[in-house]
């Protein structure tokens, strides 16, 4: 045997046996020898580095001899570290070769240098890996791939990151607007003979209220309440009358409220009311009112209380007038006197105080109450009145009215029977629409 190869063998053994043995402690148990990570990665890479610049002058070379082979027999450089057989069989092999393939051959050399200066960076063997699978050597040549597209994607238009947004700021609306409408009808016949007398009669009453209220969430607050009310009766009794009126009434009820503490604010109020057409009485030609005949406007200053309760079942105002100026207009002038108007005027002034209630309590879906008390004195005279209307919907158009309206004034004729009392009641079913 050649010498050479003889001491390429004792190199190959002594390098196997640096790799696979270790260090024998004290009882022949085997210790690992401990090394350190950062410079084994660091060597990993220098050797690496040293193999891509023998491959590169590899292929220079055999650019410039113009056999060049591109394929993967590289991969053993780049592979987690094996030990093969190949670079120790070609430095071992007595017979030359036929084919000289440089590439092999450079790889296996590369190989063989990083077996002798670091064999503990060998993490297998060829002979492991041939029990789990067989390495191919079949591929020869290089493989590609060939892709095919089968449809061309364009180009995405380039779209700007910041894309402008009208934005429309809109002023806040503290306006709100709502009324409620009702026509309700009345029919009651009774015969020439019935035993205890009376006389048919027909009535009908129509009422519309609207309302404007104005409230900016803050302090200030602006209510306008209009209230209409018109019904006519005919009864066979009346030879003089084909029909006359049994309610009639324009209302205006203003308040310009400034806030004070939660629910009290400083308030003045407007009312202001007259009727649309005359007032008759049964078999009677005198007028008793007519439309601007009286016309009454109130102006008081004071404080207004916003109710709230009964789960918000509750609502309305209460308002205070400790100064209040009215002022009473009678266009005809014989109804003067009647109306409170002295002398040959036809207006009245004077000043008082006075008390405004409304409150509409929801008892159920289906039942409502809404009262209004007023009263005002000069502290002369007085007058009171309170309104009463309960309302029972029996559908979402048809309802049944309740009106209950006693009045105090003494400022007219005392009756023997009423005293200053005066009373008006009334029960309708008909039409309702709220909106």
């Amino acid at each position: 045997m050649n010498p050479k190869h003889i001491y390429v063998l004792m190199v190959l053994m002594q390098v196997a046996m640096a790799g696979v043995a270790q260090r024998r402690g004290q009882y022949g148990t085997i210790r690992p020898v401990k090394t350190d990570t950062s410079l084994i990665v660091k060597a990993y890479m220098d050797s690496l580095v040293a193999c891509m610049e023998r491959i590169d002058s590899v292929i220079e070379m055999e650019s410039f001899y113009g056999q060049i082979h591109p394929d993967g027999r590289h991969y053993r450089l780049f592979a987690p570290l094996t030990f093969y057989h190949s670079p120790a069989s070609r430095v071992l092999e007595y017979a030359p070769r036929t084919v000289v393939d440089k590439v092999v051959d450079a790889v296996d050399a590369t190989m063989l240098h990083i077996y002798l200066n670091r064999p503990d960076l060998v993490a297998n063997t060829e002979s492991r890996l041939k029990k789990v699978g067989t390495i191919r050597n079949d591929i020869k040549e290089p493989v590609h791939h060939n892709i095919e597209f089968i449809d061309k994607v364009g180009s995405v238009p380039d779209e700007p990151v910041y894309v402008p947004v009208e934005v429309m700021v809109k002023r806040p609306n503290f306006w709100t607007f709502g009324g409620d409408g009702n026509m309700q009808f009345m029919q009651n016949f009774i015969s020439e003979n019935w035993h205890k007398g009376g006389e048919s009669n027909y009535s009908m009453v129509a009422g519309l209220t609207l309302t404007a209220n104005y409230n900016n969430k803050k302090r200030l607050k602006f209510e306008n309440k209009l209230e209409m009310k018109l019904g006519f009766q005919t009864s066979k009794s009346d030879t003089l009358h084909k029909f006359k009126t049994n309610n009639d009434m324009i209302r205006y009820t203003g308040k310009l409220g400034l806030q004070a503490t939660k629910r009290w604010y400083y308030t003045l109020q407007v009312l202001a009311y007259t009727q649309f057409t005359t007032g008759l009485k049964s078999n009677d030609k005198k007028v008793y009112s007519d439309f601007m005949s009286p016309f009454n406007l109130n102006l008081g200053l004071g404080m207004d209380y916003s109710v709230e309760a009964l789960n918000k079942r509750l609502t309305g105002s209460v308002n205070l007038s400790f100064l209040s100026f009215n002022f009473r207009y009678v266009d005809r002038k014989r109804l003067a006197k009647s109306h409170g108007v002295r002398g040959n005027h036809h207006t009245l002034e004077d000043f008082g105080s006075q008390l405004t209630t409304s409150l509409t309590w929801k008892i159920t879906d289906q039942i409502r109450w809404q009262t209004r008390l007023y009263g005002y004195t000069t502290y002369e005279r007085a007058l009171v009145e309170w309104e009463n209307t309960i309302t029972m919907n029996v559908s979402k158009y048809i309802s049944t009215n309740i009106f209950i309206y006693p009045r105090l004034d003494d400022s007219r004729k005392r009756d023997e029977d009423w005293n200053y009392w005066q009373f008006k009641e009334y029960c309708s079913l008909g039409l309702s629409y709220q909106f």
